[in-house]
């Protein structure tokens, strides 16, 4: 059980409304400024960048604490270690060409080099790839546990939290509050790392009080299993925000700089949260949801008020990224379905169509979220299906010795998702040991890159044949 005093809520609460305050700040754009709704006017620095894109990557805290406490060390190898390196190599081939490219969306650059098609299909991956429901439901989980209200209303008060303020002020306010949660969800995990190390115990409680296998990189898993973490991690070069936050930067270094600097915070982070799931294992070792480890350790070392701010920044992360995604899904509907399918289409109109999707992708999130009470689940689903149909696609789109013909594109769009779908039915038939540990995602990817190896060695016979 969970149980919190008047000081813990107070704390709480002020964070909430610290986080409205702060969103509600900036101006509302002018009538029809497209870029300042959606992307800050292009304007953001290094400061900004780094921020927003450090908190918006950790949604996912309360799958963290459940991943180290059942795998220990396996889990920074595997969720973090290839995080850096894709997204090094992101920053250093990728993010000059993005900013360059003065777009809003990967679906216009796809359409922009495959074509209508192509840029129509891929919205609907990258519309079902931003959902916000996994993150809107463990903040919900979390208000429910602290506030004792069902499900639903927490879902609801989740939404008006995190969203309210964009309707307003667009990307920008996604930004300020982003800072702000930053700050809370660095203060809030080195705060029970510190005090765990002060009255808990340091390395060598942890030694004698964890299995051995949780102080081992690989843990006891098989090779396989690794890998195919390390190539899920390769779904960094598709992702829709790190697109966004280059299209926003003020330019190419800046995006580029800032993620390289933002792997740095990441590694911190993951050394404080890390840290709290192998102490959560070693001090309750017999958690019977080890998805609570987090909130169950906080409540067995942390005392009136600390325990509080704790729980604010178990929000702050989650929450950051939450507004990320509703944000990224709402410029989805408005700018890649609502903008592209009209017959009267005008730029200016967007912030409109986009406040309208913010309404639309909340509802969705909140009904994924009330009927597939699993976060894993989601993004089990959400990643499987979606990344391997758009990932090699992106990369042929910045470099054309990658590309592939329109043609080529949308059969490995539409048959790497089918692929994936089917391998994730039919899995739970197969017996072979080997091959159960095969991802559906990874059957997607393997089906994507025969495609685009096959469309770029016909475009190599083409050009070929055009010279001679």
């Amino acid at each position: 059980m969970v149980s919190f005093s008047s000081l813990d809520i107070i704390i709480i609460i002020s964070f909430f409304l610290i986080v409205l305050a702060i969103g509600f700040l900036p101006k509302k754009e002018k009538v029809g400024d497209t870029q300042e709704y959606l992307l800050s006017g292009r304007r953001v620095g290094l400061f900004l960048f780094i921020m927003t894109n450090v908190s918006s990557w950790y949604g996912g805290i309360l799958g963290v604490g459940e991943f180290t406490y059942r795998y220990g060390l396996l889990s920074w190898f595997t969720q973090g270690l290839p995080y850096y390196i894709f997204a090094i190599l992101f920053a250093l081939f990728f993010a000059k060409k993005i900013r360059t490219a003065s777009l809003y969306t990967i679906p216009d650059k796809l359409e922009k080099v495959y074509g209508k098609k192509v840029g129509f299909l891929s919205s609907i991956l990258v519309f079902v790839l931003v959902s916000p429901a996994p993150y809107l439901l463990m903040t919900a989980s979390l208000f429910s546990l602290i506030f004792n209200v069902n499900l639903l209303i927490g879902l609801f008060a989740s939404v008006l939290l995190s969203g309210t303020y964009l309707l307003r002020g667009g990307y920008k306010t996604d930004l300020y509050t982003d800072v702000f949660q930053f700050f809370m969800m660095f203060f809030g995990f080195f705060l029970i790392v510190f005090i765990s190390f002060k009255n808990v115990g340091g390395a060598e409680f942890l030694s004698n009080n964890l299995p051995k296998e949780h102080l081992m990189l690989t843990s006891n898993v098989s090779p396989i299993y690794v890998l195919v973490w390390f190539l899920i991690a390769l779904w960094t070069f598709a992702d829709p925000g790190f697109h966004q936050r280059c299209y926003a930067a003020k330019d190419g270094k800046t995006a580029m700089r800032g993620i390289i600097i933002s792997v740095f915070f990441w590694a911190l982070f993951d050394f404080l949260t890390t840290a709290t799931g192998l102490f959560a294992r070693a001090v309750l070792p017999n958690l019977s949801n080890p998805v609570l480890s987090f909130p169950l350790y906080a409540e067995k070392i942390l005392g009136n008020g600390t325990k509080g701010i704790f729980y604010a920044a178990m929000f702050a992360t989650i929450m950051s990224t939450l507004n990320s995604f509703l944000f990224l899904s709402a410029t989805t509907f408005g700018r890649d379905f609502v903008f592209k399918l009209g017959k009267n289409r005008s730029e200016k109109h967007i912030p409109r169509y986009t406040r309208i999707g913010l309404i639309i992708s909340s509802l969705v999130a909140i009904t994924l979220a009330y009927f597939i009470q699993s976060v894993i689940s989601l993004w089990y689903l959400i990643g499987s299906v979606c990344i391997p149909g758009i990932i090699f696609l992106v990369i042929g789109a910045y470099y054309e010795k990658w590309k592939v013909s329109s043609s080529f594109a949308i059969i490995e769009l539409i048959g790497a998702v089918l692929s994936s779908i089917f391998w994730l039915l039919i899995r739970k038939n197969i017996t072979n040991s080997y091959l159960i540990e095969i991802e559906p995602m990874i059957a997607g990817l393997f089906f994507a890159a025969c495609v685009q190896v096959w469309g770029i060695l016909k475009m190599k016979n083409v050009s070929f044949s055009l010279k001679k």
